[in-house]
């Protein structure tokens, strides 16, 4: 189970992305299709908008121990987008790096939290 400090950047990471993600699946609705059909620029609108769902419903779920694993694997995905908006693999890089930064970080700042916690109480108790 991840800290509360922990949860928080990564959940806030991943509804920021999640946006980001829905204009890059508006990017690709409007992108011409190699025939110059609409309908085959169309079909990557829908999976990257799922993308973009399943990126906000993983910030709900980060609480968890699987959903901040989840979030990992969404970022490789993100990054897998990148064969469809080429402007995608920016994104994946930006909000990746993020997400690892907020899970090494968020895990630094919740140890000294409930070391600082744990100190308190001894205070109390001692006193």
């Amino acid at each position: 189970m991840t800290g509360t400090f922990t949860w928080r950047m990564l959940a806030t990471v991943l509804g920021g992305e999640s946006l980001v993600i829905f204009f890059g699946a508006l990017l690709a609705r409007g992108m011409p299709g190699g025939d110059g059909v609409s309908s085959s620029a169309d079909r990557w609108f829908v999976p990257m908008g799922v993308l973009a769902a399943v990126t906000l419903v993983t910030a709900g779920l980060v609480r968890r121990r699987w959903g901040a694993v989840l979030g990992l694997v969404l970022q490789v995905l993100v990054l897998a987008s990148a064969l469809v908006v080429p402007h995608m693999a920016l994104v994946g890089a930006v909000f990746g790096g993020l997400y690892l930064v907020c899970l090494y970080k968020g895990r630094e700042v919740d140890a000294s939290m409930a070391a600082r916690s744990a100190d308190a109480g001894d205070a109390t108790t001692r006193g």
